[in-house]
């Protein structure tokens, strides 16, 4: 677009002042100097030459820029602008590119006004015009290439409304130790990628598209029962301690598959909504999973397991539903959040459905009395069949982000698994406690505790424990690097009365350390690499069948 201005005033003669104020009579056309516009908005408005610091009426510029610095009531043209700390710094050097694009500047405000100026006034723009001529046609074709250009990009962009956010992670690993009778244990290069289509529509609400896929294959583990006479319905994949986070959505086969499809948006200044069709959990929508630094968006350059990420409250059930999150004032000091997420809402099946199958239904009160405390108090009831699908034999799960298929994600195969064992539906009622604490700038602790009362129907009921203790350091060693050491229990099942009991079933209630420890190197903006190490004691709540594993992983992620 041209630069709003005339090609023609009337013509009077220009006094030399004028050029000689800003430092260009002496330079040559096109000299390139020193750049003294600030970063941001460099210029505001200043309304009277008496505004600049730096220039005083004895100075000998001091007249050609009041003419243009003053108002119209000070016989000023009220165009010429200073920065904003109030000063002109006629000592330092201006390009006449610069100084052609301030021009332009003036010329536009004046545009306006040119029927009531002087002839005097008339002569001097016209002089400016004349001088500046050819940086000012530069101006114009620079900004008609600009135009131009733009206008392609929107011909050619993909959306107005969406943008693609994506993650690449591609990592080593190994299992080392007493493999416990379990096979898959050589070193293995996995990948996971994703991509997010996150589209706004008012700019208050955000839809998430995300196909996932990825070539991964978890480690198996047989044998999870000690009297799999009594419970005939194993597990195949066995225990998910130490499991890594990549293998959330992560087992496609090189598939692309569509794992997120979710809506959230505003109903005003303190209450948001969420909705999911697919790949809903309840980390989504609470007001803060209490996990700062070891939770990150997609688990690329956080911790390295899912236990460790936040609590395993969050991670029972999932899939379709909706949340909601108010906060009761506007600082979010206090916070309610609410939802309702279904496994198998889009099969109509028996014991499947919105309401008749799989759910798990949250609430969450979070109170952040300052930005360096919070504390979250979370009740999760769930209701879980005791297969993973209508019609298939493979045991369901309690921590398995509504995903089914026998996977879950953190904790032991008792723990998880036990009334899909048995063939019957189970009832859980969870209760957890979490707190994040940043003790400083380059310290913060997360802890979370967490009891799961599991009901067998006409069975008996259980109890399952978990806990963890978190310190993360941002920044360690470098800007944007992040160290992380995570010590704590995942969910295993301590009790069993009714019909059955562990002793009766073959198990172990012996407490499984989780200690895992990684440092993220920030290579740049884009990419980043993890390594790290996690040691699980007594897997499988029986440190007589094994006493511990070690998980080493290398991991690359990139984000685009």
């Amino acid at each position: 677009m041209p630069l709003p201005f005339p090609k023609t005033l009337p013509a009077l003669k220009l006094s030399g002042l004028l050029l000689a104020t800003v430092g260009l009579a002496a330079q040559p056309k096109g000299a390139i100097a020193q750049s003294a516009l600030p970063e941001g908005n460099p210029m505001a408005q200043v309304t009277s030459v008496s505004e600049f610091a730096d220039v005083s009426p004895g100075d000998w510029a001091y007249e050609a820029l009041a003419y243009l610095a003053n108002s119209e009531q000070q016989g000023g043209l009220d165009c010429l602008e200073g920065y904003p700390d109030g000063s002109f710094r006629g000592r330092q050097a201006l390009t006449r590119y610069e100084f052609a694009a301030g021009l332009a500047s003036c010329l536009d405000a004046v545009i306006g006004r040119l029927e009531n100026l002087d002839p005097e006034a008339l002569a001097r723009i016209e002089a400016l015009q004349r001088e500046f001529a050819r940086e000012l046609a530069d101006l114009r074709g620079r900004v008609d290439v600009l135009e131009d250009r733009t206008a392609e990009l929107e011909a050619n962009q993909f959306s107005t409304t969406t943008r693609l956010a994506g993650e690449a992670i591609l990592d080593i690993n190994d299992l080392f130790g007493d493999q416990f009778e379990a096979f898959g244990n050589n070193t293995v290069f996995q990948y996971r990628t994703r991509l997010n289509f996150q589209t706004s529509f008012s700019g208050d609400d955000l839809l998430q598209t995300r196909l996932t896929a990825g070539n991964r294959q978890p480690r198996t583990v047989v044998g999870s029962f000690g009297n799999p006479n009594v419970v005939p319905n194993v597990v195949p994949v066995g225990t998910a301690e130490g499991v890594l986070v990549p293998a959330i959505g992560g087992v496609t086969n090189n598939n692309v598959q569509v794992d997120r499809l979710t809506y959230g948006f505003s109903l005003g200044q303190r209450l948001s909504a969420y909705v999911a069709a697919i790949g809903g959990t309840h980390q989504a929508y609470v007001h803060s999973t209490l996990s700062p630094f070891f939770n990150d968006a997609d688990g690329g350059n956080g911790s390295l397991s899912p236990f460790s990420q936040y609590s395993p409250i969050y991670r029972i059930g999932g899939g379709t539903g909706f949340g909601f999150n108010y906060r009761f004032d506007d600082a979010g000091t206090l916070s309610l959040s609410l939802g309702y997420l279904a496994d198998n809402a889009a099969n109509p099946g028996e014991d499947s459905g919105f309401f008749n199958g799989d759910y798990a239904a949250l609430g969450q009160l979070t109170f952040a009395p300052s930005q360096d405390f919070n504390i979250g108090l979370t009740y999760v009831h769930g209701y879980h069949t005791e297969v993973a699908n209508s019609g298939i034999s493979t045991p369901n799960a309690i921590f398995d982000l509504g995903l089914g298929s026998g996977r879950f994600f953190t904790g032991t195969v008792p723990a998880n698994a036990l009334h899909g064992a048995l063939g019957v539906p189970a009832v859980t009622n969870s209760y957890g406690l979490e707190l994040a604490w940043r003790i400083s700038s380059g310290i913060s602790l997360s802890a979370f505790g967490g009891y799961t009362n599991l009901t067998l129907l006409e069975t008996g009921r259980g109890d399952i424990w978990y806990y963890g203790l978190g310190l993360a350091f941002p920044d360690l060693f470098g800007a944007g690097n992040l160290g992380g050491i995570m010590v704590g229990v995942e969910p295993y099942l301590t009790g069993l009365r009714g019909q059955y009991t562990l002793a009766s079933l073959g198990l172990e209630n012996d407490t499984s350390l989780h200690i895992e420890a990684f440092y993220r190197i920030r290579v740049t903006d884009n990419i980043s690499i993890t390594p790290g190490v996690i040691v699980v004691t007594a897997p499988e709540q029986n440190r007589d069948l094994f006493d511990a594993f070690v998980i080493g992983t290398l991991r690359t992620t990139f984000q685009f």
